[in-house]
Protein backbone atom coordinates (compact mmCIF):
# COMPACT_ATOMS: atom_id res chain seq x y z
CA UNK A 1 0.00 0.00 0.00
CA UNK A 2 1.52 3.34 -1.17
CA UNK A 3 0.54 6.37 1.59
CA UNK A 4 1.75 10.06 1.20
CA UNK A 5 1.21 11.69 4.60
CA UNK A 6 2.99 14.40 6.14
CA UNK A 7 1.76 16.77 8.67
CA UNK A 8 1.51 19.98 6.21
CA UNK A 9 -2.34 21.00 5.20
CA UNK A 10 -5.34 19.28 4.75
CA UNK A 11 -3.94 16.88 1.85
CA UNK A 12 -1.15 15.21 4.06
CA UNK A 13 -3.29 12.83 5.03
CA UNK A 14 -4.66 11.10 2.20
CA UNK A 15 -4.41 8.04 0.66
CA UNK A 16 -3.90 7.27 -3.21
CA UNK A 17 -4.69 3.50 -3.12
CA UNK A 18 -7.49 1.62 -1.30
CA UNK A 19 -5.99 0.22 1.70
CA UNK A 20 -5.41 -3.61 2.69
CA UNK A 21 -7.50 -5.00 4.96
CA UNK A 22 -5.47 -4.36 8.21
CA UNK A 23 -5.23 -0.42 8.07
CA UNK A 24 -8.57 -0.42 6.98
CA UNK A 25 -9.91 -2.22 9.84
CA UNK A 26 -6.89 0.09 11.81
CA UNK A 27 -8.70 3.26 10.71
CA UNK A 28 -12.02 2.31 11.19
CA UNK A 29 -11.35 1.50 14.49
CA UNK A 30 -9.65 4.89 15.49
CA UNK A 31 -13.05 6.30 13.96
CA UNK A 32 -14.88 4.36 16.40
CA UNK A 33 -13.26 5.20 19.20
CA UNK A 34 -13.51 8.43 18.70
CA UNK A 35 -17.36 8.40 18.69
CA UNK A 36 -17.04 6.79 21.84
CA UNK A 37 -14.70 9.15 23.49
CA UNK A 38 -16.49 12.39 22.08
CA UNK A 39 -19.83 11.00 23.35
CA UNK A 40 -18.01 10.11 27.07
CA UNK A 41 -16.84 13.60 27.03
CA UNK A 42 -20.36 14.88 26.10
CA UNK A 43 -22.10 12.49 28.96
CA UNK A 44 -19.76 13.04 31.74
CA UNK A 45 -22.26 16.21 32.75
CA UNK A 46 -25.04 14.08 33.77
CA UNK A 47 -23.74 11.72 35.32
CA UNK A 48 -22.56 15.12 37.82
CA UNK A 49 -25.46 16.88 37.14
CA UNK A 50 -26.61 17.45 40.64
CA UNK A 51 -23.31 18.45 41.49
CA UNK A 52 -22.99 21.03 38.79
CA UNK A 53 -26.52 22.46 39.67
CA UNK A 54 -25.70 22.84 42.97
CA UNK A 55 -22.05 24.64 42.40
CA UNK A 56 -23.65 27.09 40.17
CA UNK A 57 -27.01 27.84 41.75
CA UNK A 58 -28.71 26.62 38.53
CA UNK A 59 -32.48 25.50 38.57
CA UNK A 60 -33.28 21.94 36.96
CA UNK A 61 -34.94 24.08 33.85
CA UNK A 62 -31.87 26.30 32.87
CA UNK A 63 -29.83 22.78 33.31
CA UNK A 64 -32.18 21.34 30.68
CA UNK A 65 -31.76 24.13 28.33
CA UNK A 66 -27.98 23.99 28.65
CA UNK A 67 -28.61 20.76 26.73
CA UNK A 68 -31.14 22.60 24.20
CA UNK A 69 -28.57 25.40 23.73
CA UNK A 70 -25.72 22.71 22.96
CA UNK A 71 -27.58 20.85 20.36
CA UNK A 72 -28.54 23.93 18.31
CA UNK A 73 -25.23 25.15 18.52
CA UNK A 74 -24.06 21.26 17.32
CA UNK A 75 -27.11 21.09 14.40
CA UNK A 76 -25.23 24.04 13.03
CA UNK A 77 -22.16 22.58 13.04
CA UNK A 78 -23.28 19.51 11.51
CA UNK A 79 -24.40 21.57 8.74
CA UNK A 80 -21.44 23.58 8.11
CA UNK A 81 -19.58 19.99 8.12
CA UNK A 82 -20.81 19.64 4.75
CA UNK A 83 -18.13 21.22 3.55
CA UNK A 84 -15.80 18.15 4.88
CA UNK A 85 -15.46 17.47 1.50
CA UNK A 86 -13.56 20.22 0.60
CA UNK A 87 -11.27 20.59 4.34
CA UNK A 88 -10.81 16.85 4.40
CA UNK A 89 -12.79 14.38 7.18
CA UNK A 90 -9.73 13.03 9.06
CA UNK A 91 -8.45 16.73 9.36
CA UNK A 92 -12.03 17.62 10.80
CA UNK A 93 -11.87 14.48 13.17
CA UNK A 94 -8.14 15.15 14.73
CA UNK A 95 -8.41 18.47 15.22
CA UNK A 96 -12.10 18.43 16.78
CA UNK A 97 -10.59 16.27 19.36
CA UNK A 98 -7.45 18.61 20.13
CA UNK A 99 -10.49 21.60 20.97
CA UNK A 100 -12.69 19.64 22.33
CA UNK A 101 -10.12 17.53 24.77
CA UNK A 102 -8.85 20.85 25.49
CA UNK A 103 -11.93 22.16 26.29
CA UNK A 104 -13.03 19.22 28.75
CA UNK A 105 -9.72 19.08 30.51
CA UNK A 106 -8.74 23.14 31.27
CA UNK A 107 -11.84 25.23 30.68
CA UNK A 108 -15.34 23.39 31.69
CA UNK A 109 -13.83 22.57 34.95
CA UNK A 110 -12.99 26.32 35.86
CA UNK A 111 -16.27 27.90 33.97
CA UNK A 112 -16.44 30.52 36.84
CA UNK A 113 -20.24 30.90 36.53
CA UNK A 114 -23.54 28.83 34.89
CA UNK A 115 -23.62 31.18 31.88
CA UNK A 116 -19.51 30.58 31.33
CA UNK A 117 -20.83 27.17 31.57
CA UNK A 118 -22.83 27.01 29.67
CA UNK A 119 -21.21 29.07 26.71
CA UNK A 120 -18.24 26.13 27.08
CA UNK A 121 -20.32 23.42 26.76
CA UNK A 122 -21.79 25.18 23.52
CA UNK A 123 -18.38 25.52 22.40
CA UNK A 124 -17.86 21.67 23.14
CA UNK A 125 -20.93 20.74 20.99
CA UNK A 126 -20.36 22.96 18.18
CA UNK A 127 -17.26 20.59 17.34
CA UNK A 128 -19.01 17.72 18.10
CA UNK A 129 -21.18 18.81 15.67
CA UNK A 130 -18.54 18.74 13.13
CA UNK A 131 -17.48 15.47 14.58
CA UNK A 132 -20.36 13.78 13.77
CA UNK A 133 -20.74 14.01 10.13
CA UNK A 134 -16.68 13.41 9.43
CA UNK A 135 -16.73 10.42 11.02
CA UNK A 136 -19.74 8.61 9.50
CA UNK A 137 -18.18 10.20 6.38
CA UNK A 138 -14.77 8.11 6.98
CA UNK A 139 -16.79 4.93 7.92
CA UNK A 140 -18.57 5.20 4.47
CA UNK A 141 -15.31 6.03 2.56
CA UNK A 142 -13.38 2.53 4.56
CA UNK A 143 -16.54 0.26 4.02
CA UNK A 144 -17.78 -0.87 0.66
CA UNK A 145 -21.55 -1.34 0.79
CA UNK A 146 -21.22 -5.18 0.91
CA UNK A 147 -20.08 -4.15 4.52
CA UNK A 148 -20.85 -0.55 5.54
CA UNK A 149 -24.12 -1.85 7.72
CA UNK A 150 -22.27 -3.84 10.51
CA UNK A 151 -19.51 -0.85 9.76
CA UNK A 152 -22.36 1.62 10.80
CA UNK A 153 -23.43 -0.63 13.48
CA UNK A 154 -19.74 0.01 14.80
CA UNK A 155 -20.11 3.47 14.51
CA UNK A 156 -23.59 3.25 16.32
CA UNK A 157 -22.45 1.70 19.34
CA UNK A 158 -20.19 4.99 19.77
CA UNK A 159 -23.11 6.81 22.07
CA UNK A 160 -23.75 3.74 23.82
CA UNK A 161 -20.53 2.81 24.80
CA UNK A 162 -19.84 5.95 26.12
CA UNK A 163 -22.86 5.89 28.24
CA UNK A 164 -21.39 2.94 29.56
CA UNK A 165 -18.56 4.21 30.07
CA UNK A 166 -19.97 7.63 32.03
CA UNK A 167 -21.92 4.94 34.58
CA UNK A 168 -18.56 2.66 34.31
CA UNK A 169 -15.70 5.37 35.47
CA UNK A 170 -18.36 7.84 37.68
CA UNK A 171 -19.52 5.20 39.96
CA UNK A 172 -15.88 4.10 40.37
CA UNK A 173 -13.88 6.93 41.21
CA UNK A 174 -16.99 9.98 41.91
CA UNK A 175 -17.60 10.75 45.54
CA UNK A 176 -14.32 8.75 46.48
CA UNK A 177 -12.08 11.75 47.09
CA UNK A 178 -12.81 13.34 43.48
CA UNK A 179 -15.38 16.33 42.27
CA UNK A 180 -17.33 16.71 39.30
CA UNK A 181 -14.49 18.85 37.70
CA UNK A 182 -11.89 15.62 38.24
CA UNK A 183 -14.53 13.53 36.43
CA UNK A 184 -15.04 15.97 33.52
CA UNK A 185 -11.40 16.21 33.58
CA UNK A 186 -10.70 12.16 32.99
CA UNK A 187 -12.89 12.44 30.24
CA UNK A 188 -10.99 15.33 28.16
CA UNK A 189 -7.45 13.37 29.34
CA UNK A 190 -9.03 10.52 27.33
CA UNK A 191 -9.81 12.34 24.64
CA UNK A 192 -5.93 14.23 24.34
CA UNK A 193 -5.06 10.71 24.77
CA UNK A 194 -7.01 9.65 21.85
CA UNK A 195 -5.70 12.55 19.60
CA UNK A 196 -2.39 11.58 19.75
CA UNK A 197 -3.40 8.59 18.18
CA UNK A 198 -5.64 10.10 15.55
CA UNK A 199 -2.81 12.82 14.52
CA UNK A 200 -0.31 10.34 13.43
CA UNK A 201 -2.53 7.07 12.73
CA UNK A 202 -6.03 8.10 11.20
CA UNK A 203 -6.02 8.55 7.52
CA UNK A 204 -8.30 9.48 4.62
CA UNK A 205 -8.94 8.54 0.81
CA UNK A 206 -7.84 11.07 -1.79
CA UNK A 207 -11.38 12.54 -3.22
CA UNK A 208 -11.04 10.70 -6.25
CA UNK A 209 -11.06 7.49 -4.77
CA UNK A 210 -13.66 8.45 -2.35
CA UNK A 211 -16.27 9.70 -4.86
CA UNK A 212 -16.96 6.65 -5.85
CA UNK A 213 -19.16 4.14 -4.91
CA UNK A 214 -17.69 0.77 -3.71
CA UNK A 215 -19.94 -2.61 -3.96
CA UNK A 216 -17.36 -4.87 -2.51
CA UNK A 217 -13.73 -5.13 -2.57
CA UNK A 218 -13.57 -6.34 -5.72
CA UNK A 219 -14.27 -3.08 -7.45
CA UNK A 220 -10.61 -1.86 -5.70
CA UNK A 221 -9.26 -1.78 -9.20
CA UNK A 222 -11.41 -0.80 -11.31
CA UNK A 223 -12.29 2.39 -8.85
CA UNK A 224 -8.34 3.24 -8.58
CA UNK A 225 -8.09 3.25 -12.31
CA UNK A 226 -11.15 5.72 -12.65
CA UNK A 227 -9.69 8.26 -9.91
CA UNK A 228 -7.30 9.24 -12.03
CA UNK A 229 -9.64 10.65 -14.65
CA UNK A 230 -12.09 12.35 -11.65
CA UNK A 231 -12.29 15.96 -11.72
CA UNK A 232 -13.08 16.11 -8.26
CA UNK A 233 -14.01 19.77 -8.42
CA UNK A 234 -16.78 19.13 -10.72
CA UNK A 235 -17.73 16.37 -8.90
CA UNK A 236 -18.88 18.68 -5.97
CA UNK A 237 -20.64 21.41 -8.03
CA UNK A 238 -24.28 21.17 -6.46
CA UNK A 239 -23.69 18.84 -4.00
CA UNK A 240 -26.46 20.79 -1.99
CA UNK A 241 -29.46 20.94 -4.65
CA UNK A 242 -28.57 17.53 -5.37
CA UNK A 243 -28.99 16.34 -1.92
CA UNK A 244 -32.79 18.51 -1.47
CA UNK A 245 -34.76 15.34 -2.29
CA UNK A 246 -37.62 12.90 -0.61
CA UNK A 247 -35.57 10.38 -0.09
CA UNK A 248 -32.48 11.91 1.91
CA UNK A 249 -34.57 15.20 3.70
CA UNK A 250 -37.29 12.68 4.46
CA UNK A 251 -35.51 10.04 5.78
CA UNK A 252 -33.29 12.17 7.97
CA UNK A 253 -36.24 13.71 9.62
CA UNK A 254 -38.00 10.20 9.45
CA UNK A 255 -34.71 8.29 11.58
CA UNK A 256 -35.20 11.72 13.85
CA UNK A 257 -38.21 11.14 14.92
CA UNK A 258 -38.39 7.66 15.49
CA UNK A 259 -35.15 8.12 17.45
CA UNK A 260 -37.41 10.18 19.92
CA UNK A 261 -37.94 7.47 22.82
CA UNK A 262 -33.96 7.26 22.40
CA UNK A 263 -33.09 10.69 23.20
CA UNK A 264 -35.28 10.14 26.05
CA UNK A 265 -33.39 7.30 27.13
CA UNK A 266 -30.28 9.23 27.32
CA UNK A 267 -31.85 12.04 29.24
CA UNK A 268 -34.90 11.51 31.04
CA UNK A 269 -35.15 7.13 31.91
CA UNK A 270 -32.95 7.90 34.79
CA UNK A 271 -35.36 10.93 35.83
CA UNK A 272 -38.32 8.96 34.74
CA UNK A 273 -38.12 5.56 37.08
CA UNK A 274 -37.16 8.00 39.94
CA UNK A 275 -40.21 10.43 40.29
CA UNK A 276 -42.48 7.41 38.71
CA UNK A 277 -41.68 4.32 40.01
CA UNK A 278 -39.56 5.66 43.57
CA UNK A 279 -35.86 3.94 41.74
CA UNK A 280 -32.90 4.61 42.85
CA UNK A 281 -30.07 6.50 40.29
CA UNK A 282 -28.35 3.01 41.05
CA UNK A 283 -31.82 1.10 40.29
CA UNK A 284 -32.85 3.16 37.34
CA UNK A 285 -29.25 3.25 35.43
CA UNK A 286 -29.87 -0.65 36.27
CA UNK A 287 -32.67 -0.74 33.72
CA UNK A 288 -31.22 1.04 31.41
CA UNK A 289 -28.14 -1.21 31.11
CA UNK A 290 -30.36 -3.66 29.48
CA UNK A 291 -31.17 -1.17 27.04
CA UNK A 292 -27.96 -0.15 26.20
CA UNK A 293 -26.69 -3.85 26.11
CA UNK A 294 -29.26 -5.12 24.43
CA UNK A 295 -29.07 -2.38 21.71
CA UNK A 296 -25.41 -2.56 21.30
CA UNK A 297 -25.61 -6.67 20.16
CA UNK A 298 -28.38 -5.76 18.15
CA UNK A 299 -26.42 -3.31 16.08
CA UNK A 300 -23.93 -4.97 15.53
CA UNK A 301 -25.96 -8.26 14.36
CA UNK A 302 -28.50 -6.51 12.60
CA UNK A 303 -25.59 -5.25 10.52
CA UNK A 304 -24.19 -8.51 9.71
CA UNK A 305 -26.91 -10.32 9.05
CA UNK A 306 -28.06 -7.11 6.63
CA UNK A 307 -24.83 -7.06 4.65
CA UNK A 308 -25.27 -10.85 4.41
CA UNK A 309 -28.38 -10.90 2.92
CA UNK A 310 -27.48 -7.22 0.98
CA UNK A 311 -30.80 -6.07 1.76
CA UNK A 312 -31.61 -3.57 3.82
CA UNK A 313 -35.57 -2.52 4.34
CA UNK A 314 -36.83 -5.87 5.18
CA UNK A 315 -34.62 -4.91 8.51
CA UNK A 316 -35.86 -1.23 9.26
CA UNK A 317 -39.52 -2.28 8.67
CA UNK A 318 -39.45 -5.81 11.24
CA UNK A 319 -36.96 -3.26 13.71
CA UNK A 320 -39.66 -0.65 13.56
CA UNK A 321 -42.36 -2.38 13.90
CA UNK A 322 -40.81 -4.36 16.67
CA UNK A 323 -40.07 -1.44 18.08
CA UNK A 324 -43.46 -0.02 17.87
CA UNK A 325 -44.93 -3.00 19.86
CA UNK A 326 -42.55 -2.70 22.41
CA UNK A 327 -43.01 1.45 23.32
CA UNK A 328 -46.64 0.67 23.33
CA UNK A 329 -46.12 -1.92 26.06
CA UNK A 330 -43.74 0.30 27.58
CA UNK A 331 -46.00 3.52 27.33
CA UNK A 332 -49.02 1.20 28.53
CA UNK A 333 -47.25 0.69 31.91
CA UNK A 334 -46.55 4.33 32.78
CA UNK A 335 -49.73 4.45 34.57
CA UNK A 336 -49.19 0.85 36.61
CA UNK A 337 -47.17 1.84 39.73
CA UNK A 338 -46.79 -1.93 40.45
CA UNK A 339 -44.94 -2.74 37.32
CA UNK A 340 -42.15 -5.29 38.54
CA UNK A 341 -38.54 -4.41 37.59
CA UNK A 342 -38.04 -6.81 35.59
CA UNK A 343 -40.67 -6.53 33.24
CA UNK A 344 -39.54 -3.24 32.70
CA UNK A 345 -35.93 -4.76 31.99
CA UNK A 346 -37.60 -7.02 29.55
CA UNK A 347 -39.43 -4.24 27.73
CA UNK A 348 -36.36 -1.92 27.57
CA UNK A 349 -34.34 -4.62 26.16
CA UNK A 350 -36.85 -5.47 23.67
CA UNK A 351 -37.02 -1.62 22.55
CA UNK A 352 -32.94 -2.11 22.59
CA UNK A 353 -32.74 -4.97 20.36
CA UNK A 354 -35.54 -3.71 17.74
CA UNK A 355 -34.30 -0.34 17.97
CA UNK A 356 -30.96 -1.44 16.45
CA UNK A 357 -32.08 -4.37 13.70
CA UNK A 358 -33.99 -0.95 12.31
CA UNK A 359 -31.39 1.92 13.17
CA UNK A 360 -27.74 0.26 11.47
CA UNK A 361 -29.30 -1.02 8.39
CA UNK A 362 -30.92 2.48 8.23
CA UNK A 363 -27.44 4.46 8.60
CA UNK A 364 -26.33 2.06 5.90
CA UNK A 365 -28.80 2.65 3.48
CA UNK A 366 -28.96 6.12 3.76
CA UNK A 367 -25.16 6.63 2.51
CA UNK A 368 -26.10 4.32 -0.35
CA UNK A 369 -29.03 6.51 -0.69
CA UNK A 370 -26.80 9.59 -0.85
CA UNK A 371 -24.44 7.86 -3.25
CA UNK A 372 -27.24 7.20 -5.90
CA UNK A 373 -27.22 10.79 -6.37
CA UNK A 374 -23.59 11.77 -5.74
CA UNK A 375 -21.08 9.45 -4.04
CA UNK A 376 -18.90 12.99 -4.05
CA UNK A 377 -21.92 14.83 -2.08
CA UNK A 378 -21.32 11.76 1.34
CA UNK A 379 -20.47 14.85 3.57
CA UNK A 380 -22.93 16.87 2.52
CA UNK A 381 -25.77 14.31 2.95
CA UNK A 382 -24.30 13.34 6.28
CA UNK A 383 -24.39 17.02 7.34
CA UNK A 384 -28.02 17.66 6.40
CA UNK A 385 -29.18 14.35 9.06
CA UNK A 386 -26.58 15.52 11.23
CA UNK A 387 -28.71 19.07 11.39
CA UNK A 388 -32.13 17.56 11.72
CA UNK A 389 -30.75 15.29 14.18
CA UNK A 390 -29.67 17.91 16.16
CA UNK A 391 -32.33 20.47 16.03
CA UNK A 392 -34.90 17.31 16.83
CA UNK A 393 -32.72 16.65 20.11
CA UNK A 394 -32.97 19.85 20.60
CA UNK A 395 -36.76 20.60 20.78
CA UNK A 396 -37.06 16.97 21.92
CA UNK A 397 -35.35 18.47 25.11
CA UNK A 398 -37.23 21.67 25.03
CA UNK A 399 -40.17 20.22 25.12
CA UNK A 400 -39.88 17.36 28.00
CA UNK A 401 -40.41 19.99 30.97
CA UNK A 402 -43.50 21.62 29.08
CA UNK A 403 -45.32 18.61 28.46
CA UNK A 404 -44.24 16.82 31.61
CA UNK A 405 -44.35 20.02 33.58
CA UNK A 406 -44.32 17.69 36.56
CA UNK A 407 -40.89 17.00 37.04
CA UNK A 408 -39.89 20.70 38.10
CA UNK A 409 -41.08 20.66 40.84
CA UNK A 410 -40.62 17.11 41.82
CA UNK A 411 -36.81 17.79 41.12
CA UNK A 412 -36.67 20.78 42.64
CA UNK A 413 -38.73 20.13 46.01
CA UNK A 414 -39.78 16.49 45.72
CA UNK A 415 -36.71 15.51 48.21
CA UNK A 416 -37.36 18.25 50.59
CA UNK A 417 -40.98 17.99 50.97
CA UNK A 418 -40.10 14.28 51.56
CA UNK A 419 -37.81 14.42 54.16
CA UNK A 420 -39.94 17.31 56.23
CA UNK A 421 -42.91 15.16 55.91
CA UNK A 422 -41.42 12.25 57.49
CA UNK A 423 -39.55 14.96 59.89
CA UNK A 424 -42.91 17.02 61.17
CA UNK A 425 -45.07 13.95 61.17
CA UNK A 426 -46.17 14.42 64.45
CA UNK A 427 -46.21 17.70 64.41
CA UNK A 428 -48.26 17.41 61.40
CA UNK A 429 -50.75 15.10 62.63
CA UNK A 430 -51.31 18.06 65.47
CA UNK A 431 -51.85 21.23 63.09
CA UNK A 432 -54.44 19.02 61.23
CA UNK A 433 -56.47 17.87 64.49
CA UNK A 434 -56.55 21.88 65.04
CA UNK A 435 -56.68 23.34 61.78
CA UNK A 436 -58.88 26.91 62.71
CA UNK A 437 -56.22 27.53 65.95
CA UNK A 438 -52.93 26.91 64.11
CA UNK A 439 -54.04 29.46 61.09
CA UNK A 440 -55.01 32.12 63.68
CA UNK A 441 -51.15 31.47 64.95
CA UNK A 442 -49.75 31.62 61.66
CA UNK A 443 -50.78 34.97 61.39
CA UNK A 444 -48.66 36.27 64.31
CA UNK A 445 -44.94 35.88 64.32
CA UNK A 446 -42.55 34.57 66.90
CA UNK A 447 -43.51 36.19 70.43
CA UNK A 448 -46.06 37.95 68.92
CA UNK A 449 -48.68 36.10 69.53
CA UNK A 450 -52.02 37.58 72.00
CA UNK A 451 -51.86 36.11 75.44
CA UNK A 452 -55.57 35.19 74.79
CA UNK A 453 -54.56 33.06 71.80
CA UNK A 454 -51.59 31.19 73.43
CA UNK A 455 -53.73 30.23 76.86
CA UNK A 456 -56.18 28.99 74.38
CA UNK A 457 -53.87 27.35 72.30
CA UNK A 458 -52.75 25.26 75.21
CA UNK A 459 -55.72 24.54 76.65
CA UNK A 460 -56.95 23.06 73.26
CA UNK A 461 -53.19 21.37 72.32
CA UNK A 462 -51.12 21.22 75.60
CA UNK A 463 -47.60 22.61 76.27
CA UNK A 464 -45.86 19.23 75.18
CA UNK A 465 -48.07 19.80 71.76
CA UNK A 466 -46.94 23.72 71.23
CA UNK A 467 -43.36 22.55 71.64
CA UNK A 468 -43.04 19.86 69.06
CA UNK A 469 -45.25 22.10 66.85
CA UNK A 470 -42.76 24.87 67.29
CA UNK A 471 -39.52 22.71 66.73
CA UNK A 472 -40.86 21.48 63.59
CA UNK A 473 -42.24 25.32 62.26
CA UNK A 474 -38.75 24.94 59.56
CA UNK A 475 -40.35 21.81 58.18
CA UNK A 476 -43.73 22.79 58.25
CA UNK A 477 -42.97 25.72 56.30
CA UNK A 478 -41.53 23.67 53.24
CA UNK A 479 -44.43 21.98 53.77
CA UNK A 480 -46.88 25.25 53.93
CA UNK A 481 -44.91 26.37 50.52
CA UNK A 482 -43.83 23.43 48.38
CA UNK A 483 -46.33 20.35 49.74
CA UNK A 484 -49.47 20.55 48.00
CA UNK A 485 -47.55 21.87 44.72
CA UNK A 486 -45.16 18.40 44.94
CA UNK A 487 -48.50 16.49 45.66
CA UNK A 488 -50.15 17.28 42.84
CA UNK A 489 -46.80 16.80 40.19
CA UNK A 490 -46.71 13.56 41.92
CA UNK A 491 -50.32 12.43 41.44
CA UNK A 492 -49.82 13.84 37.68
CA UNK A 493 -46.72 12.47 36.92
CA UNK A 494 -47.34 9.00 35.54
CA UNK A 495 -50.03 10.41 33.21
CA UNK A 496 -47.43 13.56 31.99
CA UNK A 497 -44.74 11.04 31.10
CA UNK A 498 -47.04 8.79 29.33
CA UNK A 499 -47.81 11.69 26.75
CA UNK A 500 -44.77 12.29 25.97
CA UNK A 501 -43.86 8.67 24.89
CA UNK A 502 -46.96 8.08 23.09
CA UNK A 503 -45.67 11.29 21.10
CA UNK A 504 -42.23 8.67 21.32
CA UNK A 505 -44.40 6.45 19.82
CA UNK A 506 -45.59 8.78 16.88
CA UNK A 507 -42.45 9.47 15.98
CA UNK A 508 -41.87 5.62 15.19
CA UNK A 509 -44.93 4.87 13.27
CA UNK A 510 -43.94 8.04 11.27
CA UNK A 511 -40.82 6.73 10.46
CA UNK A 512 -42.58 4.04 8.58
CA UNK A 513 -43.61 5.63 5.08
CA UNK A 514 -40.09 6.18 4.49
CA UNK A 515 -38.29 3.17 4.52
CA UNK A 516 -40.29 2.43 1.11
CA UNK A 517 -38.78 5.63 -0.68
CA UNK A 518 -34.82 4.62 0.54
CA UNK A 519 -32.65 2.69 -2.47
CA UNK A 520 -32.35 -1.08 -1.82
CA UNK A 521 -33.44 -4.08 -2.71
CA UNK A 522 -36.62 -5.73 -0.38
CA UNK A 523 -35.62 -9.35 -1.79
CA UNK A 524 -32.00 -10.73 -1.12
CA UNK A 525 -32.37 -12.73 -4.11
CA UNK A 526 -33.11 -9.77 -6.14
CA UNK A 527 -29.91 -7.76 -4.66
CA UNK A 528 -27.66 -11.00 -5.06
CA UNK A 529 -28.90 -10.43 -8.99
CA UNK A 530 -27.99 -7.05 -8.76
CA UNK A 531 -24.28 -7.66 -7.24
CA UNK A 532 -23.71 -10.42 -10.03
CA UNK A 533 -24.68 -8.24 -12.63
CA UNK A 534 -22.49 -5.63 -10.68
CA UNK A 535 -19.47 -7.81 -10.97
CA UNK A 536 -19.40 -8.66 -14.62
CA UNK A 537 -19.78 -5.28 -15.73
CA UNK A 538 -16.51 -4.65 -13.44
CA UNK A 539 -15.14 -7.15 -14.74
CA UNK A 540 -15.60 -6.22 -18.51
CA UNK A 541 -14.30 -2.98 -17.33
CA UNK A 542 -11.10 -3.83 -15.66
CA UNK A 543 -10.41 -6.29 -18.79
CA UNK A 544 -11.24 -3.31 -20.70
CA UNK A 545 -8.48 -1.33 -19.18
CA UNK A 546 -6.24 -3.57 -19.18
CA UNK A 547 -6.44 -4.22 -22.86
CA UNK A 548 -6.10 -0.33 -23.27
CA UNK A 549 -2.77 -0.64 -21.17
CA UNK A 550 -1.76 -3.63 -22.98
CA UNK A 551 -2.15 -1.85 -26.22
CA UNK A 552 -0.38 1.24 -25.12
CA UNK A 553 2.91 -0.19 -23.77
CA UNK A 554 2.57 -2.17 -27.76
CA UNK A 555 2.75 1.50 -29.20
Amino acid sequence: MTTSFTLRGPGGRRLDHYPERGARYWYLGIVVLVTIVLYYQLYVQYAVSTAIIAEYHMTFLYFVYISVAANAVGAFASLAAGFADRWGRANIVVYGLLVVGLLTTFALPQAPGKTSYLLLYCAVALVEGMILVATPALIRDFSPQLGRASAMGYWTMGPIIGSLVVTAVTSRTYGDGTSWQDEIRFAGISGLVLFVIALFGLRELAPALRDQIMVSLRDRALIEARARGIDTAAALQGQWRQMMRLDVIGSAVAISLYLLLYYAAVGNFVLYFATTFGYSAQRANAVLNWYWGANAISLVLAGLFSDRLRVRKPFMLAGALGSIGFTLAFTLHATQPHTGYYTFAFIVAGIGVTSGIAYSPWMASFTETVERHNPAATATGLAIWGWIVRITVALSAAFVPLVVNTVTPLIEHGTEVKTASVQAAPALAITEAHPKLFAELDRYGPGKVPPALLARAQREVGADGLRTVQKAAPQLKILREHGAEVQRADADNPGAWQTWWWVCLGGQVLFLPFVFVMTGRWRPRDAKRDLEEHEESVARQVAGLRHDAEEGSAV
